[in-house]
């Protein structure tokens, strides 16, 4: 891959301020805002002995990769296709692969980053155990990011203009929200719901978070939906999308 195509997008990247707000900041804001609530800070023997902050460093954590799939990544790339810029590009030795790459790239770094602070501020402001089991966690985060970065190319891939990819964003964004946690922390859902949103690819990455968070290894099956999911959606998107 060009490393100027690279660099080019992430001096891009960091240019919007909305982007750069959304994917890299406000997740870490919303672990802030919930912390500061006294009894979000209390110990539960409804949660196994955690704290409701606990439980909001993993749901933070996938928020941020929810934005940068979803909200960040499909109207740039659509809005490439839109302009006729992936077309012309077939027409110079920069390939138009070399700019979806770079893309791709630069969204899950800023994920990563974005992941990386939410831990630090957990830790840091409300005393947060780091992950207990850090392979587990990567290995978890990892697939987390692709599956999610999966979503979006497959979003760019049914959309034919940036209006319609904002669009189809944010419809899915809510119910991955929802499966991710953000509103009702996956562990602490009802058993019949919990089972179903296990089936998700946040659900699944929520509870794989969270038992690596806690020390011990990542369900396998956790970590196979995830892996199940991103190799679905990464075939959709190679097989719908188009470059104009």
């Amino acid at each position: 891959m060009n490393t100027t195509v690279l660099k080019t997008e992430a001096r891009l990247f960091a240019r919007e301020p909305g982007s750069v707000f959304w994917v890299t900041v406000s997740p870490t804001l919303l672990l802030v805002v919930l912390g500061l609530i006294p009894s979000f800070r209390k110990a539960s023997d409804d949660l196994g002995g955690l704290r409701v902050v606990d439980l909001y460093v993993p749901v933070s954590v996938l928020f941020a990769l929810i934005m940068a799939g979803l909200q960040a990544m499909p109207p740039v790339l659509t809005g490439y296709r839109e302009r006729g810029i992936l077309r012309r590009m077939r027409t110079t030795p920069v390939r138009p692969s070399a700019l979806l790459t770079a893309q791709l790239l630069v969204h899950a770094a800023v994920a990563l980053v974005s992941a990386a602070l939410v831990v630090t501020v957990g830790r840091a402001a409300f005393g947060v155990r780091l992950p207990g089991q850090p392979a587990g966690y990567v290995l978890a985060l990892l697939l987390a990011v692709a599956g999610a970065l999966a979503l979006g190319a497959a979003v760019c891939a049914v959309s034919r203009t940036q209006k319609i990819a904002t669009a189809v964003g944010s419809a899915v964004f809510f119910p991955t929200m929802f499966t991710a946690g953000v509103w009702v922390p996956v562990q602490a859902m009802p058993d019949t719901l919990r089972g179903i949103v296990h089936l998700t690819p946040f659900g699944a990455a929520s509870e794989a978070l969270g038992d690596a968070a806690a020390g011990g290894w990542p369900g396998w099956t956790h970590l196979g939906v995830m892996a199940l999911w991103t190799a679905l959606l990464t075939w959709a998107a190679a097989r719908w999308f188009r470059w104009e």
